[in-house]
């Protein structure tokens, strides 16, 4: 059951046409979940709702447990699928929390990291390209966030987090001159701290010089890598006999997760020796699918 934000988020979402889910794979999704009449799946991470309306589509007698931490995520999905009735439910939980008891899935989805619907949405933070406060935090429930970081973290710590979550070789000199800076409430202020705070040569590369702290950031106040650990390796106890697990990621620190967790469950086997990754069309019509990286495994046991 939703609770009464969730019910408040579902009449404020209208005020946020732009909360639409691309979803990446479509046809590599629902045959990666070899969806079955009858059958029932979880989409853990749903988002606007558009993977599970292609798994809905399949046969008028599949059912889906639609999960997502996001408020807003399970409003624009509310509306998106509607018409399906009682065929989903829903739940405000991060995956990671989720606990189906007795029940057993057909297949499982997590479409993974953050959705262009909520770069979009300024007031998130998530996008350095949107003026907004730093937040970053797909639960607004949570007490971290982003400002929290970058205002009281020691600078070896914070230099750690760029490095290691955002993939980032300048991450000292971007923590060293973030120390020198703060306190920061925007991320407009942050994204300018770290634009100058590399060389010139640096800053009109191929992607802007603040992607990879924005992504450290994300990273950490939502703790993706660890939830990610947590769903690889519980994930399977809740598929059927011949159940698919089904991952999308979208940089390389959660598809070498993925990669490993699956290869090693003892419940598993993996039917994706490399990842299957978007077409040049597809890329074409939905830039975000560039990145995309889907995993299969099945329950064998």
């Amino acid at each position: 059951m939703l609770g009464d934000d969730v019910s408040a988020e579902f009449s404020r979402i209208k005020q946020f046409p732009d909360f639409i889910h691309i979803p990446v794979l479509q046809q590599e999704v629902v045959e990666g979940l070899n969806v079955q009449s009858g059958g029932h799946y979880l989409d853990a991470t749903v988002g606007g709702g558009g993977h599970s309306r292609l798994v809905l589509d399949t046969a008028a007698t599949v059912k889906v447990t639609a999960l997502d931490q996001d408020e807003r995520a399970i409003a624009a999905a509310q509306l998106t699928l509607a018409e399906y009735g009682d065929r989903v439910q829903f739940h405000h939980i991060n995956f990671a929390s989720f606990n189906p008891g007795d029940t057993k899935f057909d297949g499982v989805l997590a479409d993974l990291g953050v959705s262009s619907a909520q770069l979009d949405v300024s007031d998130r933070g998530f996008s350095f390209r949107q003026e907004a406060p730093l937040d970053m935090r797909m639960d607004q429930t949570q007490e971290l966030t982003a400002a929290e970081i970058v205002n009281h973290w020691h600078e070896t710590d914070l230099a750690n987090l760029i490095y290691t979550y955002g993939e980032e070789r300048l991450s000292r000199k971007i923590a060293h001159r973030i120390i020198e800076k703060r306190p920061f409430t925007t991320t407009k202020e942050l994204t300018d701290t770290i634009f100058y705070s590399v060389p010139p040569s640096y800053r009109y590369g191929r992607i802007h010089p603040a992607t990879r702290t924005f992504q450290a950031l994300r990273i950490a106040v939502n703790r993706e890598l660890d939830v990610l650990e947590t769903l690889v390796q519980t994930a399977p106890t809740w598929l059927n006999e011949g159940g698919r697990l089904v991952v999308i990621s979208f940089h390389s620190l959660e598809d070498r997760i993925v990669k490993h967790r699956l290869k090693e469950s003892p419940l598993l086997k993996v039917l994706t020796k490399k990842p299957i990754i978007a077409t040049d069309e597809e890329i074409q019509e939905n830039v975000r699918a560039r990145s995309a990286k889907l995993r299969i495994a099945e329950r064998v046991l």
